[in-house]
């Protein structure tokens, strides 16, 4: 898939004001610093589409990116900033959550992981609690140029046997770099798959709109 066009639509803290759209969304999430904003730039090749930061927990809202002006990249907050008070980390799990179990039109969630370090326990429960709650993700792994081709196998390996320890099956999983564009032909070809599949209809996305009203 080419993408040709993308631009920035909308920002909010809302799920209800999310776009009034049957387009596929495809968001991303991870923990703070773990390269969302460069990703997505880098799948785009538009940078600064993302506003990148050298400083984690800069995203703190729902960013909608329109591409090729049929379907969504949306970038979510990221997860275990320690930094935030803990009312701010109460309203970043809210929206997050919204986000997640509400709106329908996400066909798929992004879980990014820092290939550079071992299993990470605040990742591998919240992979467990999508499980839980029936929610389709994939996991891509960053950062794959940091590290030799061999250590980047050894470590990532470890994430995938954590995960077996209680998944019967894995999600799909991707290695990336923003740097040099590595998994970026994949991650697209799979988008392009996904956006195959049936959307909403106009009534459907009608009845929910007038739901959220009431």
């Amino acid at each position: 898939m080419d993408i040709t066009s993308s631009k920035f639509e909308i920002s909010n803290s809302d799920v209800k004001k999310c776009p009034a759209t049957c387009y596929h969304e495809y968001a991303f999430i991870g923990r703070s610093n773990v390269g969302k904003s460069s990703l997505i730039n880098m799948l785009t090749r538009h940078k600064g589409l993302a506003m990148t930061s050298s400083t984690p927990g800069k995203t703190t809202l729902i960013n909608h990116f329109l591409i090729n002006g049929s379907w969504y990249i949306v970038d979510l907050p990221g997860y275990g900033y320690a930094q935030r008070g803990k009312e701010q980390q109460r309203q970043i799990r809210r929206i997050i959550e919204e986000y997640i179990l509400n709106r329908q039109q996400m066909t798929c969630l992004f879980v990014l992981v820092d290939s550079r370090h071992d299993p990470q326990k605040i990742d591998i429960e919240f992979m467990d609690w999508l499980g839980e709650n029936g929610v389709p993700f994939a996991i891509v792994f960053t950062k794959l140029d940091k590290m030799s081709a061999a250590a980047a196998k050894i470590v990532t390996g470890k994430y995938l046997d954590k995960l077996k320890e209680t998944w019967e099956e894995l999600p799909p999983v991707f290695y990336t770099s923003s740097h040099d564009g590595r998994g970026r032909a994949q991650l697209l070809d799979y988008i392009d798959e996904l956006n195959q599949l049936p959307t909403m209809t106009t009534e459907e996305l009608s009845y929910i709109n007038s739901t959220d009203n009431t």
